[in-house]
């Protein structure tokens, strides 16, 4: 590796993302063939040990060669030949140059000199008990693991018998270190983890303690040993031993479990018993451990109740044994997901798998006796090592692949294959409980593998298909009426009503006459036949997938044909009986059935029995809760009755919403409905019909064309093509009434929540002063309760200046925001004649206890003492008037109250002198004594004022730059500034003054001249940071004589601290404590895109001959001359020169690209908004006064010390947020020397707390022949590498269907916390966002109508709108979606999905409900929609909340925006066949259905 890029590595992670920088070369023993992934460490410890010790390194690498030969001799594995050779290359090439720099004599000395030296000098002195880096000494015993490993084939290849005593009691400790110092992820659970600051949190605890609780559980022989020897096995390790879990995968869980039982305990109320600290075992509280498992197991006792099975969560008697059941069950379903691999998709099938399992872990706590052994029951699949992956998981994925393979990458019909929800239907039905437990091979979900299956026998079946579900998605348009036939129904039979009323030429109020109803009644045959298209499309499109179907629902179906057929035959019958129009013959032919009026009773009543199913519809719509019930009920009448109306499915029941959603929904499509209906009547319908009436009595017509209208003797022609774009119109323009109403509605509903209250700097400064309040609102935890109450304008109370703490607690806040911003380069920092930017916008972080204001920023108060000096100087009036001008501007009385403070303070702080005090003192009473008296006008003269102003810039200035020369003209100044006051100022002579003026001459000294002795002032003075802060604003104060109107002037930084200031104002759910916040994870999948820009891609042209570095130059033009600024370059060339300011310019060139590192960057300000918050909750008065700061830069002694409130804030953290980027393809790059792995590895190292997933493809031989195994694998950074954590064997392929999802489903395993936010590879997030992230996660708590949220959606901000004009144009039409679009959808229409990201997921729901997308090939292209309509038909909830934003990057160029433009469309297409939008479009009512409609499939087909 190239010294600058070891150098590169080296440098500690920095706090500030703007000071992260990256190496350029790929390290090089990480480029090993997958197959000799064995001897990576080894290469590793090579290239370590390089430099020190050249002879072994080479010993190493000679080594892991021999190994390498032993592994593949034969060099079969994939570039297994090549990397051999380029080893032995190197071998032969370093041999000659290592020996001569040999220190010992033979290299076995050598190796062990080298041995002992390392673990002495190193390991030794790294292991400090409780201070020790934990990290660096993980990696340090696996280092000297791998020398002692080198060392002993050293000796064997040289025949050295005896190894010295002290080397094998080294190497005995190392080996059992290595097992202590396990790598972990969050929690050290290991016996040395103890200590750590994380582990010493109570609910941490009280749940690993729980967790230990093993009394009464018999362990097999093989980990008996174990236990009684290291005493460290919990309940997860008995499931391993008991059904066979991978060793990682326990791991995983245990972590993943321990947090969800630790952060619900935390959060409950009222508190749990205090913990007994003299007990060795904290108790968990029995409702953590009962919150968690209600949530995990909601799904599945549903299932169980739909599928009239008892559940298998049985618990014991005993009291003492109920919590330890408890965790086993959850225990059991968290590993059996955990190793699921893509059958996670099919959440009802791991039902089934954890129903028998359970059962079977009953059974073997119970101590049942199987019926055929007479033995005690053991699991069916046994407890060898990974038999639940080989045995359980790997036949549920053969089956997935083989249907997989039969889609033919996307491109044979569906009708042809299963997709994962046909597979997981197949567990709707008690059918499935004939596959039996073990799983029997010739069961008909195994069909289409049997083939497999049966190979070891002599007879080979062909394999069948396990074959489609309750739906087939048949490619055709008639699934648009099919899936919204209402919609369909509706619209035709009003054209119909419609058509006859204007043609009739019938007034409104002559509707109810009998003769126009009967004409009107001919809507109901239309319907019926409309009902009779439908049952058939139902019975045709799905005739596929009957061999599936239960006799019952295929007998439905036909029923349903044939009974529409019927009503389609009786209705016209009976109307052409009543009709005045009908054929005599007719007539006479119907003579049999009477009249009344002249209209056919049976008609009638054929009318109302044909209504009557449509009448009891309409009063279940009216009442959402008696559906909700009837719905969800598993009585068999009821049962029996929905057969009819509607077949039993497992999911789409009870999604209906509360009374009062319901109405509002209802009342805005009756409003839109109406003015649609009579825009159409009497603008196109009407005004057509007498046209059409006059061309209707023209008959003799000659056709030219006359084989399209064969002997017509109307002008049938002409009425077509005049109807015909009148028709068209019809049905679609309800699209653009739904635009119109939704944009007036949503305009309305943001005004009524605050939105864009605060838009420009002068709306922010109007509303500045109740910032503090806002603030300390909404993000300072309060232990009062908020009520929730609608009101018009938002008041919070002003934070008085005797409220220190929470002014200090803004300050904190609103000061690292700002800062955020100079690291980002939106803001000058700049150091010269111009002002300061950041200096204008901070607040100080520790107040003067002396002031009785609030100190604002200083762009708030800029110019205001210069404007005030002159209004003194030429005020001529009383006291009282002069006073009431400053007060008149609130920003004036606080700069000139704070100006007259500070300048006491600064006195007082410079002059020590007794008799120099004594006139300040005098001066000060009087002036005081003046302005309480309102005579300051009378006593002094206001003129000199800004002669006294200028005299005390020169001192403060002075005082600012300290430097110890310029005493004597401090002495001036001071003196200066007394004559002022005294001869120039002063209208009487004050006694008491001139008395002590006498006494200084008698003296012969001058006053503040003082002696060497006896110091008049103290010059330089004590200089502190709170003094240094206090002087730098006051020069502000008094110097900044331009307006600060246009701070900030970056329209970025303008934008966001707009938005910001603007959600404080906004409702939202009060924050708590960090520590009792739901803990949340973020996940961005990642697969080959740009992660951080090379040297060559800047200086790179494009076909317009403009280079990357250039363009961004002049579209941030301000934030490159700050970024120069921060790096102290004068001009564009110095950066060059420097490989340091090289890497600073790719990391900011790739923050403003849509690069992996701009979404970390912006990922991380949650964990850095975590520990700021922390320390507010955490920090005593005195802590918070001293600031943020002095804990962010923290000494090596507080990172090493547990108890630290460093430490602290970093556990804290560390439980409560988790980020994982699933990179799938790292292991491929690094073995390829892909750059890219070592920009991802950059990543980890400057974010510590980053984890990346990814899946490692490992070529491995088995009885001669290689084939290749896949792990799911995830890594942190240590000591500058990547260090494995978990490694978790998948029965094959991840991806085996749509990439992105299931690139998701591998890596969800590895996140934490109740909920999971998404985020795409080109998002961005910022600070001050982060800030409000626990206010949204409390949404999860708040009332959002009948059901809790599942799915929280956040509002986007397009950042690349200012690329160009076409960026412009879809970042508008992108935020116009994100906002105004998704506000209607949630509010009131209740039909919001998930459109992507970045929304917060439930994670428990999610996972126990199939994942966050779906992933079958071709239906799924838009996988991100289906988390929605996956949510909603499982009765969650979406909801969408705008005092939250994340940066999102658009595409750019006309070519990608058309491509995502058709990629979008061509995702809606395979919508429209999916049973998701069918099963949707049947079971929302007629309005949700018809918000349904137009949001999703319909706006693509208004639009065709």
């Amino acid at each position: 590796m190239s010294e600058s890029g070891q150098q590169a590595l080296a440098r500690r992670p920095s706090r500030s993302a703007a000071m992260t920088t990256f190496s350029t070369e790929v390290f090089d023993n990480e480029v090993v063939p997958s197959s000799l992934a064995t001897i990576a460490p080894i290469l590793r410890v090579a290239t370590e040990t390089e430099n020190e010790r050249p002879r072994v390194a080479y010993l190493c690498r000679f080594y892991a060669f021999e190994k390498a030969h032993r592994l593949d001799p034969s060099s079969s594995g994939r570039g297994v030949r090549q990397f051999k050779t380029g080893l032995l290359q190197r071998l032969e090439r370093d041999n000659a140059s290592s020996l001569a720099s040999r220190v010992k004599k033979t290299d076995a000395r050598e190796i062990e000199s080298f041995y002992q030296q390392y673990y002495e000098h190193y390991v030794r002195a790294l292991d400090q008990g409780e201070q020790a880096d934990r990290a660096q000494l993980g990696k340090a015993y696996q280092t000297a693991g791998v020398l002692f490993e080198v060392l002993c084939a050293v000796n064997k290849t040289e025949k050295v018998e005896e190894v010295a005593p002290e080397i094998i009691a080294a190497a005995r400790d190392v080996q059992e270190k290595t097992e202590i110092y396990a790598p972990y992820n969050i929690l050290p659970l290991d016996s040395a983890g103890a200590s750590q600051s994380i582990m010493q949190l109570e609910e941490v605890k009280a749940a690993v303690a729980a967790l230990w609780n093993t009394r009464g559980l018999s362990w097999p022989n093989a980990f008996e040993q174990h236990r009684q020897k290291a005493g460290d096995l919990d309940l997860l390790d008995w499931l391993r031993a008991m059904f066979g879990f991978q060793r990682d995968n326990v791991r995983n869980q245990r972590e993943n479990l321990i947090l969800l039982l630790a952060n619900a305990h935390i959060r409950l109320h009222p508190k749990p018993e205090p913990l007994n600290k003299a007990c060795t075992n904290s108790s968990l509280d029995e409702r953590a451990v009962d919150a968690v498992m209600d949530k995990l197991f909601k799904n599945y006792k549903t299932w169980c109740k739909f599928l009239g099975r008892k559940h298998s969560l049985r618990l014991p008697q005993g009291q003492l044994e109920i919590q330890q059941r408890k965790l086993l069950y959850m225990g059991l379903y968290l590993l059996i997901w955990g190793e699921a691999a893509n059958v996670r998709f099919m959440p009802e099938c791991l039902c089934y798998i954890f129903h028998n399992m359970a059962y079977e872990l009953h059974g073997l706590l119970a101590g049942n006796v199987s019926i055929v052994t007479g033995e005690n029951i053991k699991p069916s699949y046994g407890g060898d090592d990974e038999a639940f992956l080989r045995k359980v998981i790997t036949p549920l994925y053969r089956v997935i692949e083989k249907e997989a393979e039969k889609s033919q990458n996307g491109k044979a019909p569906h009708s042809a294959w299963c997709n994962y929800d046909d597979l997981n239907e197949y567990f709707w039905s008690s059918d499935c409980f004939s596959l039996g437990w073990p799983m029997r091979d010739d069961g008909e979900f195994f069909k289409s593998t049997r083939d497999v299956v049966q190979g070891r026998k002599a007879s080979r079946r062909k394999p069948g298909s396990t074959g489609k579900s309750y739906f087939v998605e048949s490619r055709t348009f008639w699934h648009i009426f099919r899936s919204f036939d209402r919609l369909w129904t509706f619209y035709i039979l009003a054209l119909q009503g419609m058509i006859i009323v204007a043609w009739k030429k019938v007034k409104l109020e002559d509707i109810l006459q009998a003769e126009v109803l009967l004409e009107l009644s001919t809507i109901f045959i239309t319907a019926a036949i409309l009902r009779l298209l439908q049952s058939t499309l139902d019975f045709v499109l799905n005739f596929p997938g009957y061999h599936r179907w239960r006799f019952t629902a295929v007998l439905r179906n036909i029923l349903k044909i044939i009974v529409s057929l019927a009503w389609a035959i009786i209705l016209p019958v009976f109307y052409v009986h009543s009709s005045k129009l009908a054929p005599e013959k007719l007539k006479d032919l119907l003579s049999f059935l009477g009249e009344v009026n002249g209209i056919s009773p049976l008609y009638i009543m054929a009318v109302a029995i044909y209504l009557l199913p449509n009448l009891l519809s309409a009063a279940l719509f009216i009442f959402p809760m008696l559906r909700r019930w009837i719905e969800n009920s598993d009585w068999h009448i009821i049962r029996f009755l929905l057969w009819w109306s509607q077949p039993r499915r497992y999911i789409g029941r009870g999604m209906h919403e509360s009374q009062f959603s319901l109405i509002k929904y209802t009342l805005f499509w009756l409003l839109l409905l109406s003015s649609k209906v009579a825009f159409s009547y009497f603008i196109q319908i009407k005004p057509l019909v007498k046209p059409t009436q006059d061309i209707m009595r023209i008959h003799r017509i000659d056709y030219d064309w006359h084989e399209f209208f064969p002997k017509a003797k109307n002008n049938y022609g002409a009425v077509v093509s005049l109807w015909a774009p009148i028709i068209l119109v019809y049905f679609m323009d309800t699209q653009i009434w739904y635009a119109i109403f939704s944009t007036l509605y949503g305009g309305f509903l943001g005004a009524f929540d605050r939105l864009g209250e605060i838009r420009t700097l002068g709306m922010l400064r109007s509303r500045f002063q109740s910032l503090p309040g806002a603030f300390n609102t909404y993000l300072v935890p309060s232990d009062k309760s908020q009520k929730k109450r609608f009101s018009l304008s938002k008041r919070f109370a002003e934070i008085t200046a005797s409220r220190r703490s929470e002014a200090a607690k803004f300050a904190q806040l609103w000061n690292e925001v700002i800062c955020s911003f100079r690291e980002e380069d939106l803001l000058s920092d700049r150091k010269g004649p111009s002002t300061k930017e950041m200096d204008l916008l901070l607040v100080p972080y520790s107040l003067d206890p002396t002031l009785k204001i609030i100190q604002w920023p200083p762009f708030l108060l800029a110019s205001k003492i210069p404007i005030a000096l002159d209004m003194a100087a030429q005020f001529r009036s009383k006291d009282s008037d002069l006073w009431r001008r400053i007060c008149a501007d609130e920003y004036m009385k606080c700069a000139v109250i704070e100006c007259y403070e500070s300048l006491k303070h600064v006195l007082n702080a410079l002059v020590v002198g007794e008799t120099e005090k004594r006139i300040m003192g005098i001066m000060f009473k009087e002036v005081e004594s003046s302005i309480s008296k309102n005579t300051l006008l009378l006593n002094f003269r206001m003129g000199p004022l800004p002669t006294l102003c200028g005299k005390f810039v020169e001192l403060v200035g002075i005082l600012k730059d300290g430097d110890p020369l310029k005493k004597d003209r401090v002495v001036l100044l001071l003196q200066d500034m007394l004559e002022v006051v005294t001869r120039d100022m002063m209208v009487n002579e004050i006694r008491e003054l001139v008395e002590v003026g006498h006494s200084s001459k008698d003296s012969g000294r001058q006053l503040f001249a003082g002696t060497d002795a006896k110091p008049a002032i103290l010059f330089p003075p004590v200089v502190t940071a709170q003094w240094e802060e206090q002087i730098r604003r006051l020069y502000l104060l008094l110097t900044v004589k331009e307006s600060a109107l246009d701070v900030p002037t970056n329209l970025e930084a303008r934008r966001r601290i707009a938005f910001f200031t603007n959600s404080l104002f906004m409702d939202m759910p009060r924050a708590p404590r960090v520590r009792k916040m739901l803990s949340f994870s973020v996940m961005t999948p990642y697969y080959s895109e740009e992660t951080v820009y090379s040297k060559a891609d800047l200086e790179m042209d494009n076909e317009d001959g403009i280079s990357i570095i250039y363009y961004l130059q002049k579209i941030f033009p301000d934030e490159w001359n700050n970024f120069m600024e921060r790096l102290n370059c004068k001009r564009d060339s110095e950066i060059w020169v420097n490989e340091e300011n090289i890497l600073q310019l790719r990391h900011w060139v790739s923050l403003r690209g849509q690069t992996l590192c701009r979404t970390v960057r912006g990922m991380m300000y949650y964990r850095r908004a975590l520990k700021l918050q922390a320390f507010l909750d955490m920090a005593d008065e005195s802590e918070i006064l001293k600031g943020y700061k002095a804990v962010t830069i923290p000494s090596e002694e507080d990172k090493k010390s547990q108890r630290s409130l460093y430490a602290q804030l970093e556990a804290v953290a560390d439980m409560k947020f988790t980020y994982v980027a699933t990179c799938q393809n790292y292991g491929n790059q690094k073995r390829s020397g892909d750059r890219r792995a070592t920009d991802i590895l950059n990543l980890m190292v400057n974010n510590p707390s980053l984890r990346v997933a990814y899946i490692d493809e490992v070529e491995e031989r088995e009885v001669g022949k290689a084939h290749k195994v896949y792990y799911s694998v995830l890594v942190k950074a240590v000591d500058n590498l990547d260090q494995e954590i978990y490694r978790i064997k998948l029965p094959g392929s991840a991806k085996i269907g749509e990439g992105k999802p299931e690139n998701q489903n591998h890596a969800i395993i590895f996140t934490r916390g109740e909920a999971l936010q998404t985020i795409d590879m080109n998002q961005d997030n910022y600070l001050e966002e982060a800030l409000k992230m626990r206010n949204l996660l409390e949404e999860f708590n708040e009332d959002h109508g009948v059901r809790p949220p599942t799915i929280l959606g956040v509002r986007e901000h397009i950042f690349t709108g200012s690329v160009s004009s076409l960026a412009w144009f879809m970042s508008n039409q992108e935020t116009s979606f994100v906002t105004l679009g998704q506000r209607v959808l949630a509010r009131p229409l209740k039909i919001r999905f998930h459109y992507g990201h970045p929304d917060v997921f439930d994670r428990i729901f999610h996972i126990t409900r199939g994942g966050i997308s779906k992933a079958s090939r071709g239906i799924n292209l838009s996988e991100d929609i289906f988390a929605g309509f996956n949510s909603t038909l499982r009765r969650g909830n979406v909801t969408h909340h705008e005092y939250i934003q994340v940066g999102k990057g658009r595409d750019v160029g006309l070519n990608q925006i058309s491509l995502f433009e058709a990629k979008v469309a061509c995702g809606n297409g395979e919508q429209t066949l999916s049973r998701d939008v069918y099963r949707l479009g049947h079971r929302f009512d007629f309005f949700r259905m018809l918000s349904f409609y137009f949001t999703t499939v319909g706006f693509y087909v208004s639009s065709m």
